[in-house]
């Protein structure tokens, strides 16, 4: 890469937020960003402040790089913040999560039912045998006992490892095992796409493949027996494992029996919280370790200042508790702020392409958080899905897990939000914890595509291969009003922030290389990034997709954009593969909208659109339509697949994938038309 990234896709479309809206918003004041910089450990210890501790912190922060403690000496429990403490503050009637399963069963639970349900999980927990300080391996679909477990084990001291529910064997076994769980806490089978996934069967052979630690397996029965009812729906065959006595134990029998008193164990605000692992394209997974003190402060702070959380909010974060949006949008930040939050056990398209669209007109959501990989299949669905709802009752709509395109962006806020709810763009990682770029959406205007600004209290900078600052001048150009361009590069983090990763488990040498090698006192996230002229963030995806043409760095984020931005689009995927001339050249893998009737034609006038919109430099070689792309389990496009799939290599590792067969498909596509 060279010192400077060439940025060439622009964006010009401007939305500010209205008045009503931020009237009653929860940041009006936009010196809130240069205040807190100003005095970063004051803000910040401003927020830990609002959560209730068990004994106060000596000192806010201790920086060692690369370890940080943050309120060091302080006690807290994060169950204790997330639930008990709405219970003891008079607010234990009010509704927690709303939970809707994919047959249509649905159940509400207030913050005092749920305090019950967590201390009992947690006592359940402690009869086999966890301890403060061991770790539990949770492996179940989208229930509220998945929630309750996560609680249950942050209420008695124990770390949990959630892995996704759509993870194979091998997944399970190796991060059981990396982890040296005690026990795992699955069930029977979930719901996903009218058939029955199943998950205790998985379980069972991933213990086959080997799992020391494991000495029991606590199971709940959601699919139930074959023949049994829910909602007027059979309960579809499936594999429903073995049973091995003395190991499992059935949630029925164990749980339901408990005390419902379990007191929460203190926590030293550095204890470890949760491990969570990465996926990775290749190689080992990281166990991502989060403690307690800081992570809470952030994602507390990020919840209710970045969705604009209000008490009369239902908060719809679409991701599954297996991921770390899930661990912070779903349970701990939300709860913390005492929200009614709600969980979706299954498909967006089951049993039709509106079930998301009437779970929000049928439990009035107002906030509605999730990914633009999916927001880009309803685009391919067709808006006639979501015209069909009723959406009024949302206010708020947001975006999470990668860049998203700016097209995109207009079709979620035309044909979901109505063109009246504002757009947060979010950026941040299992690493950080919490959201670290995005709008707030009371104070700014926003841009399709665009993150916009870090979070107050987070520094963010692009630096250069070198890890020269390139920024700063750049943003005193913007506050000058003399920026005429864009700046673009790497982006680092220069300061520590509460929520932070601590370290990957049992692998300190991997942190330090991973994350603070690259740059001198600086985090490195990977990703690729340009300030524009105004100071806006455009995040451009991971640094190994940037793509080097005849000398130029383009990044695959612009060229999908400009993809997406033709009517025809739905989705693209864009790969550089080698090239004896330009040293690469620019493949793309597009979806076509299901509503377009002839193809004729239509690969060439992509190219001249893409060099219309960017220039001809970013004019791609080659386009394939295809009727999929290869998606990891939490909807991530696999470029390094395509990489393989384009330069004629051997597939590389696909157990991640969510259907494998996608990319055996388009190799063999690719290669028919190759030959």
């Amino acid at each position: 890469m060279s010192d400077t990234l060439d940025t060439l896709l622009s964006e010009s479309r401007h939305f500010p937020p209205s008045a009503e809206f931020t009237s009653s918003a929860r940041v009006s004041d936009p010196d809130i960003y240069d205040q807190a910089l100003a005095d970063s450990l004051a803000y910040w210890e401003g927020w830990a402040k609002k959560l209730d501790w068990f004994e106060p912190w000596q000192e806010v922060l201790h920086w060692e790089l690369p370890h940080a403690q943050w309120f060091v000496g302080g006690k807290l429990n994060a169950c204790y913040n997330c639930v008990d403490r709405h219970v003891v503050q008079g607010r234990g009637d009010r509704v927690a999560i709303v939970w809707e399963g994919e047959p249509g069963d649905v159940q509400t639970i207030t913050y005092a039912e749920l305090q019950k349900s967590v201390a009992q999980i947690a006592n359940a927990l402690k009869q086999l045998g966890v301890r403060k300080g061991d770790r539990v391996c949770i492996y179940m679909p989208m229930v509220p006992e998945l929630a309750m477990t996560m609680l249950a084990c942050a209420r008695m001291g124990a770390a949990h490892s959630v892995v996704f529910g759509g993870f194979s064997a091998e997944s399970l076994q190796e991060r059981t095992n990396d982890a040296q769980a005690k026990v795992i806490v699955t069930a029977d089978g979930g719901w996903r796409r009218g058939g029955i996934v199943p998950l205790k069967a998985i379980t069972d052979q991933a213990l086959r493949l080997g799992c020391p630690s494991v000495q029991h397996v606590l199971m709940l029965e959601r699919a139930g027996p074959e023949g049994t009812w829910t909602q007027g729906l059979a309960t579809p065959s499936y594999d429903r494992g073995e049973w091995v006595e003395g190991r499992d134990v059935a949630w029925r029998e164990i749980v339901p029996t408990q005390s419902t008193e379990c007191p929460c164990e203190p926590m030293d605000s550095e204890d470890l919280l949760f491990i969570l692992y990465t996926s990775g394209s290749t190689g080992k997974p990281k166990g991502i370790v989060h403690t307690t003190g800081g992570y809470l402060t952030g994602v507390y702070a990020t919840t209710q200042w970045v969705f604009d959380l209000q008490d009369s909010d239902l908060f719809w974060c679409t991701a599954d508790c297996g991921w770390v949006t899930g661990h912070s949008y779903v349970v701990y930040g939300p709860l913390a702020n005492a929200a009614k939050i709600l969980m979706y056990e299954g498909a967006p398209d089951t049993p039709s392409k509106d079930r998301f669209w009437k779970i929000i007109e049928k439990h009035q959501v107002t906030i509605l958080y999730t990914a633009p990989t999916a927001i880009r299949t309803f685009m391919k669905w067709g808006e006639e899905w979501p015209q069909g709802c009723n959406l009024s009752s949302l206010r708020l709509l947001g975006s999470v897990g990668e860049p998203i395109n700016p097209e995109a962006w207009i079709w979620y806020h035309e044909n979901i939000g109505r063109g009246r709810c504002p757009i947060v763009d979010t950026w941040w990682q299992t690493e950080t914890g919490h959201i670290m770029i995005s709008p707030l959406p009371g104070i700014t205007t926003t841009k399709p595509g665009s993150a916009t600004r870090p979070f107050p209290g987070i520094e963010a900078v692009i630096v250069d291969e070198q890890g020269v600052d390139l920024s700063t001048q750049h943003l005193a150009e913007v506050r000058a009003g003399t920026a005429t361009g864009d700046c673009g590069g790497i982006l680092a983090i220069k300061r520590p922030w509460p929520g932070m990763l601590r370290g990957i488990f049992g692998d300190p040498e991997r942190y330090k290389a991973t994350y603070w090698s690259r740059f001198d006192g600086m985090y490195f996230p990977g990703d690729g990034a340009k300030l524009d002229s105004e100071g806006y963030f455009w995040l451009l995806g991971r640094v190994d997709d940037i793509m080097l043409v005849a000398g130029h760095n383009i990044s695959t984020m612009e060229v999908e954009s400009a993809l997406v931005d033709h009517p025809a689009v739905a989705e693209a995927a864009v790969i550089g593969k080698q090239d004896a001339i330009k040293g690469q050249g620019i493949a793309a893998f597009v979806i076509i909208k299901a509503d377009v009737e002839s193809q004729d034609g239509l690969v060439e006038e992509l190219r001249k659109h893409v060099a219309a919109k960017i220039g001809a430099i970013a004019r791609p070689d080659v386009i394939y339509l295809c009727a999929d792309l290869p998606k990891t389990r939490s909807g991530k496009i696999m470029r390094r697949l395509l990489r393989d799939v384009a330069e004629g290599r051997a597939l590389g590792d696909t157990t991640t994938l969510a259907d494998a067969s996608v990319v055996a498909s388009l190799k063999e596509q690719y290669e028919s038309l190759e030959g």
